[in-house]
């Protein structure tokens, strides 16, 4: 077995997880990639030439709490040392042209379920397995669109971020209901909801078990990749615009390798052992751009939302 650091990713299949995968095995990490697609993630991680003696591929699929927890069992009995150094959770859907809701096993609308309840019970099953280890860091993905204290979040885009009272979690979050807030389903807006709950999640996870547990817990922008397949359910034009429009107009283009590069620092690097912080490099791919701790949006911040929000999410994936 292995005695390298150990790192489970999720969505390693392709985009930011697949070349934070391939950054940290190059640091002589050991690599789990967590994906729905074993066999497209193979061959990703064969085209990358990523060494296989330095990775693994385990199913998981993070919209069913069932798969997430056979996951969970699967690694277990894999490698029953039960060492895991960090947990990356990447994986997110965005399918901004539903007319209606996507629906998970469980019957909760299926962006909230994958890119938060998922990752919220997976979190929460591995936490013991990370308390063990050392070192011990939880990172999780977040958006700038989801974080109006950010230069990128401050630009006025339709139906932005806003959980409300969570309303739509507090009233079972099933059919009917679609939106943590308990309004009209609109499709972008669960997407960047889901990813502002990936950010209070990690606020409260420091809150809850840092002192006690040493891991380190943080969230990070690595910068728009606008060419991500994250985009693969958005309009043919807006996916060939999207990309020139970030390179030549904005400058705010980041190529999926940088962001898998800065996941691997966040995930690795001595210089971001610090917990309960969103780490961020303004949006900009410039060669020796630092990093540096962003402000959260009030939301993001609010405490007494983030304990509420914990609470929920707990009682919906069954913990």
């Amino acid at each position: 077995m292995s005695e390298k650091p150990r790192v489970i990713i999720t969505g390693a299949s392709s985009g930011v997880g697949l070349h934070a995968a391939n950054a940290l095995v190059k640091r002589g990490w050991f690599v789990i990639m967590a994906c729905r697609n074993l066999e497209k993630t193979k061959t990703s991680a064969d085209g990358l030439g990523i060494d296989p003696q330095s990775y693994d591929i385990l199913h998981i699929d993070l919209g069913s709490l069932e798969s997430v927890r056979q996951f969970v069992h699967e690694f277990h009995r894999k490698y029953p040392d039960r060492r895991l150094n960090s947990l990356v959770c990447n994986a997110a859907i965005y399918m901004p042209l539903l007319k209606q809701p996507l629906r998970s096993p469980e019957g909760y609308e299926l962006s909230v379920a994958t890119n938060h309840l998922g990752h919220f019970l997976l979190c929460n099953l591995l936490l013991e397995d990370l308390q063990k280890s050392d070192p011990k860091r939880l990172v999780i993905l977040g958006t700038v669109t989801a974080n109006s204290k950010e230069l990128g979040g401050k630009i006025p885009i339709p139906a932005p971020a806003d959980l409300g009272d969570l309303k739509g979690l507090e009233a079972g979050f099933k059919e009917p209901i679609a939106m943590i807030d308990g309004k009209p389903f609109k499709p972008g807006k669960a997407y960047k909801d889901s990813k502002l709950c990936n950010m209070i999640t990690v606020r409260e996870l420091h809150r809850r078990y840092h002192e006690s547990t040493g891991i380190i817990f943080s969230s990070l922008y690595p910068g728009c990749v606008a060419d991500t397949p994250l985009f693969r359910h958005s309009y043919p034009l807006f996916q060939k615009v999207f990309p020139w429009f970030q390179k030549y107009i904005t400058g705010g283009y980041v190529s999926q390798e940088l962001a898998g590069e800065r996941v691997a620092q966040v995930v690795a690097d001595p210089k971001f052992a610090q917990s309960g912080v969103h780490w961020s490099w303004g949006n900009r791919q410039k060669q020796g751009r630092e990093s540096f701790v962003q402000e959260l949006s009030a939301q993001a911040s609010d405490d007494q939302k983030a304990e509420k929000l914990w609470n929920l999410s707990a009682q919906l994936v069954g913990l």
